[in-house]
C-alpha cells in the first residue's frame, strides 16, 4: 500500500524535535513531505526559502522525504500532493486540544486526509521552535536543540 504522509509546520527553525518525527514517520509512510508553511502572520525568523533549504539538508539521509514550501490551506497543499496522511507532533497536553480541533476542521475540509499524532522521544519533548529562537537571541547555545546547520544559521 502506498500511502503519502505530509508533515507540517512553520520549522521556523527546523528543530531535533522535528527530525525525529520525520524520520519516524519516514518509517510509516512510503512517501512523507514536510510541508514548510509561509505563516506570514507568525512573522518568521527565516524565509520561506531559507526554512525549506534547511529542512532540506537535515532530512537528505531519508530517501523517502521530500521538502516543499506552500501557502495556503493545508488540506488543499495535501490535495495537490495526493497525501492521505497527516503527521502531527504532540509533546504535552496542551498541544492536544488545538490539534483536536484543527483535525476536526481538517476532517471537515477534506475527509479523505486521516490525521495521526506522534509525540517525540523523551529527550525532544520539550523542544520548540520558540524556546530554541528566544535562546539564541539572548546569545544562548541551542546546538543541543537543533542540527548544526541550523545552530550556525541562527548565530547569524
Amino acid at each position: 500500500m502506498h500511502t503519502k504522509a505530509i508533515y507540517p509546520g512553520t520549522f521556523d527553525p527546523v528543530t531535533n524535535g522535528h527530525i525525529d518525527l520525520v524520520e519516524r514517520a519516514s518509517k510509516l509512510f512510503t512517501e512523507v513531505i514536510v510541508g514548510v508553511a509561509n505563516s506570514p502572520s507568525k512573522k518568521p525568523r527565516f524565509t520561506l526559502e531559507q526554512r525549506v533549504n534547511l529542512a532540506k539538508a537535515v532530512t537528505q539521509h531519508l530517501d523517502n522525504v521530500i521538502v516543499v514550501g506552500f501557502s495556503g490551506l493545508l488540506v488543499d497543499f495535501a490535495k495537490q500532493y495526493q497525501a492521505t496522511v497527516l503527521v502531527r507532533g504532540l509533546r504535552a497536553v496542551s498541544d492536544f486540544e488545538y490539534e483536536f480541533q484543527l483535525a476536526n476542521m481538517n476532517r471537515r475540509l477534506h475527509p479523505d486526509l486521516e490525521s495521526v499524532f506522534l509525540t517525540p522521544s523523551e529527550k525532544n519533548s520539550f523542544i520548540s521552535s520558540t524556546l530554541v529562537k528566544e535562546v539564541a537571541l539572548h546569545g544562548g547555545d541551542v546546538s543541543q536543540f537543533v542540527p548544526d546547520i541550523v545552530s550556525d544559521a541562527l548565530s547569524k
